[in-house]
């Protein structure tokens, strides 16, 4: 299943999952830091347990898809999400921000119930 995200602002309504152009910016910087480009590798998001509130976000690069994986596309960055992170996952936006305290992507899950004060942790 491909999704194509439209390069207007997200809406967290939306099913299936939306990441913003600042947050794109830096997944392209990610890739071109690790020697890769975005036709070689994609974005992987997913859901384990464990973290302070029960379940706990995974980002990382990946190079291919999974068989069951669901594939959107943003761009030239494609993103995969597994079968079972997905129920967690769908209408999330993924968007990057710089504070004075912090900086680093940030998961805004309609479908958290709890998250911790560390932001990468949630119960669902």
């Amino acid at each position: 299943m491909s999704t194509t995200a439209e390069q207007s602002a997200p809406q967290a309504t939306a099913k299936g999952i939306q990441i913003t152009e600042k947050a794109l910016m830096h997944v392209r910087r990610g890739m071109a830091k690790e020697g890769v480009t975005p036709e070689q590798a994609g974005l992987r998001l997913g859901v384990q347990g464990g973290g302070c509130s029960g379940l706990s976000y995974n980002i990382r690069f990946d190079t291919q898809p999974r068989e069951r994986d669901r594939i959107f596309q943003f761009g030239d960055v494609r993103v995969f999400v597994d079968p079972k992170s997905f129920i967690y996952l769908h209408g999330m936006v993924l968007d990057y921000q710089e504070t004075l305290m912090q900086q680093g992507f940030v998961f805004t899950n309609p479908n958290a119930s709890k998250s911790c004060g560390c932001g990468s942790s949630f119960s669902g």
